[in-house]
Order: structure tokens, then C-alpha cells, then sequence
């Protein structure tokens, strides 16, 4: 399903109708849930989200909290910028650790050392925790085929997972958040933009970004066609030899399957001219967890992470 255009509004922007659509979505959580969080990484999206939320209850304060389901193997600069970001803003942010899982038994390490399909259990067990019934996801239905069918809010049982068959008719904008005592919805405001969107909506605001998303010189080593970034999580094999290159990262995940891309671009306006050109989306790139086999995202639907 290809990005559902906002409806035409005389006199507002591109950029300003998809800015409102995502501000009502965020208005009609607040009114339909008692309880409500906000998953920030200090990702693109999700800064981006968390803006125009902040935007749409200005001057009041954010009426719901931030969630990160931290893996521990994130990368410094994102984790710097998050608690900078949380800090500026008085918001309140809980943190279920991937870590904590594995220190204490309940969660495995995998063989190859990434912990991205690690977070579905503690951000489960987080959102009953919190008696969360929305929590707001900053996907896009440009980015992967699994995605691309998602309704604005998604309805998830009592065990996080998504099932297509109960999935609600969003005519006109109209969303249907009810749900069973221990079900949730996933609510994701900026369905409709694009990575290119994205980035002229940064623009557009003068919103501040982690560094890692413009060109910097980083050593590097290659492994299954990606530049990655060794660290916590480990390194390269004795076949992988570590290079500096200039490189940029598109997204930001676990650092162990998030890779780099070949760029120059070191401003917000070389990025969008750099994604214009692009054929190739941002998490096809850059993502080897949504390499793991064609229905890799739709598997962690189906088990509640995504």
C-alpha cells in the first residue's frame, strides 16, 4: 500500500498538511487513552515525532511519557543525544534494558551478537507494566513491505502481536482506539511521510540531530555488504579489516546491524539531495536485521516488537 495523501487543505504546505495530520493523530490519542508513551530512540523519526507532539500541546506539557527499549549496544552519540533532549524538556523517560534481560536470564544472547529481535519481551513487558492502551511508533509505510499495510492505529493483543484479520477501516480519518482490557494500539502519526519528508520537515523546523546522521570519518569494517561500526556488541573477523572511511548512517539501530552508507553530505540540505537521487530505501541499505529472511518484519509484527 503506497502513503495515503492528507487531504488537500487551501493554502497549507505539503509539509504543514502532513505536520497536521500527525498533530490530530497525537490530540485524538490524548482524548481517547488514559495512558499513552512515546517510543524515542533519538532516531530521526522518532525526533520527529516527539516535535510535532510537543507542537501539538504546546503550551501545555507533553501529555504522556517517552519509552526506549534500550539494547545496550546503541550507539554513544544517540544515547548522548537522547538524555540531552529529555533533559531540555522536563519529560519523563523510562528505559526497559535489554541488558538487565540478559544479566539476569531472561533473555539469551544471539550468536551473532545483535540484540535487535532481543527487545520484543522488555518492551511487552513494559508496555503492561505501564498499563500503556496507545503507544505511539514513528514507522512509515515507505520503509518495508510489512509496513507499507499498517493502519494509523494498529490493534495488538494480549500478547503484543499484530493480526491483520482485526485490523479497523480508517475512512475519513476516523480512528477506533477500543480495545480489551490487556490489548494496546500501536499508533504511528507519521504513516504517511516518506524519508524524504522527513528530512525537509528537519529542515524546514531547524531540528537538531545526533551527529552520526551527517558525514564524519569513522573506522569501519564490511560484513554482509554493510559498513558497520565495531563496539560493545563486538568486531570484526580476522577477514574484516577496519578502514576510515566517510561515511554517514540513514537510520539508527542496534549497532550491530545498522550500517553505514559512503557520503559527503555534512548538511541537512546534502541529505535531502543525497535521498532525492537515492533508488534505494533507508532500512534496505543500512538494516541487516530486516535482511534476515522477506518476512522479517512482518515475524516481529506477528510477535509484538514492531
Amino acid at each position: 500500500m503506497s502513503p495515503q495523501p492528507a487531504p488537500v487543505v487551501p493554502g497549507l504546505s505539503h509539509l504543514e498538511l502532513l505536520e497536521t495530520e500527525a498533530a490530530h493523530i497525537f490530540r485524538e490519542v490524548a482524548g481517547e487513552f488514559d495512558r499513552a508513551t512515546l517510543l524515542f530512540s533519538g532516531g530521526k523519526d522518532s525526533i520527529v515525532m516527539l516535535h510535532v507532539a510537543l507542537k501539538a500541546f504546546a503550551p501545555a506539557p507533553l501529555p504522556f511519557s517517552l519509552l526506549h527499549v534500550d539494547t545496550g549496544h546503541n550507539f554513544p552519540e544517540v544515547i548522548d543525544y537522547r538524555d540531552r533532549i529529555v533533559e531540555k524538556h522536563g519529560l519523563r523517560l523510562d528505559v526497559a534494558s535489554v541488558q538487565a534481560y540478559v544479566d539476569d536470564g531472561r533473555l539469551r544472547e544471539r550468536p551473532d551478537g545483535t540484540r535487535n529481535p532481543l527487545q520484543t519481551v522488555p518492551l511487552l513487558d513494559a508496555i503492561r507494566d505501564g498499563r500503556y492502551g496507545a503507544v505511539f511508533g514513528g514507522g512509515r509505510r515507505d520503509e518495508e513491505k510489512a509496513r507499507a499495510k499498517e493502519r494509523v492505529f494498529s490493534l495488538r493483543d494480549e500478547f503484543g502481536a499484530w493480526d491483520p484479520r482485526r485490523q479497523r477501516p480508517e475512512l475519513w480519518q476516523l480512528y477506533n482506539g477500543r480495545h480489551e482490557p490487556g490489548e494496546h494500539v500501536r499508533v504511528f502519526p507519521l504513516s504517511n511521510w516518506t524519508e524524504l519528508d522527513v528530512w525537509q520537515y528537519i529542515e524546514h523546523e531547524g531540528i537538531e540531530l545526533p551527529e552520526i546522521y551527517f558525514a564524519h570519518r569513522r573506522e569501519v569494517f564490511r560484513r554482509d555488504g554493510m559498513w558497520l561500526t565495531a563496539g560493545d556488541w563486538g568486531g570484526p573477523r580476522d577477514d574484516e579489516p577496519v578502514t576510515e572511511r566517510l561515511i554517514r548512517y540513514r537510520t539508527v539501530g542496534d549497532m550491530s546491524c545498522t550500517g553505514a552508507v559512503d557520503s559527503s553530505a555534512s548538511t541537512v540540505a546534502a541529505v535531502i539531495a543525497e535521498i532525492a537521487a537515492s533508488r534505494v530505501t533507508e532500512r534496505g541499505a543500512s538494516r541487516a536485521d530486516d535482511r534476515l529472511s522477506e518476512a522479517a518484519m512482518e515475524d516481529r509484527k506477528r510477535e509484538g516488537y514492531f
